[in-house]
């Protein structure tokens, strides 16, 4: 991965600038499948410098490269009223694996919602309406991520991918707050190439299966709030 075609991809984005995420399209023909399991333990660790932050378009790549290095926890549990899951994040999309870390540890996730649900298709997370939620991304920072699709990673049926930001946008930069995991089986291909996928889905998938079988409202909110809360674990 070259660290310039990052840093030019960023410099693209106006400066300070972060907005809700554009969400993939339902396919036509979901169905489903469970992916294996494995135990882990919950780890602790101090949270980033106040002067890291907040993250801007200019400082974020430096910062998660050094984050990424700093930091190489890869698994983390989500906790949920239906149940929990854990989610395995990929060596592979470094970025997309230390902001994750980054964003757990911060404890930005906690309180925040399963805000969209698309049945046999997806679930989407990370936003909510409450206050707090948007009091922690301005303390956190407004910044966007850059792709990272040229791995051969495919929307297999509970992978953990991110949204695109709805700015005018062709290199499909990405809110680093919003994430989706595919419930569509045997995966959700016509996605591969203009998301990124940055980890799955390796234990309570069932969980998952449970939260995508909600009825919801017209917005595909589901009618019964799904909050969560992210730990990151041990080996």
């Amino acid at each position: 991965m070259q660290k310039h075609y990052w840093k030019h991809l960023f410099y693209y984005v106006v400066a300070g600038v972060v907005i809700s995420c554009s969400s993939p399209k339902q396919p036509k023909k979901p169905q489903g499948t469970i992916v294996a399991a494995s135990a882990t333990k919950p780890v602790q660790k101090p949270v980033e410098k106040k002067s890291d932050l907040p993250l801007t378009a200019e400082t974020a790549i430096q910062f998660l490269q050094r984050y990424a290095a700093e930091n190489p926890e890869n698994k983390v549990r989500i906790e949920t009223p239906l149940g929990s899951f854990d989610i395995l994040l990929f060596d592979q999309t470094p970025y997309h694996r230390a902001n994750f870390i980054f964003l757990a540890k911060q404890k930005y996730y906690d309180g925040t919602y399963f805000h969209r649900v698309v049945p046999e298709f997806i679930i989407q997370g990370g936003n909510s309406d409450n206050y707090d939620t948007g009091h922690k991304r301005r303390k956190i920072g407004k910044y966007l991520l850059p792709p990272d699709t040229r791995n051969g990673l495919k929307h297999h049926r509970g992978v953990v991918s991110m949204p695109s930001s709805e700015i005018e946008n062709p290199h499909k930069l990405a809110s680093p707050y919003e994430f989706f995991i595919v419930h569509q089986s045997p995966g959700a291909y016509h996605l591969d190439g203009n998301y990124t996928v940055f980890g799955k889905v390796i234990r309570g998938m069932e969980v998952v299966d449970a939260i995508n079988a909600l009825p919801t409202d017209k917005r595909e909110w589901p009618l019964t709030n799904m909050r969560m809360r992210v730990t990151v674990l041990t080996q």
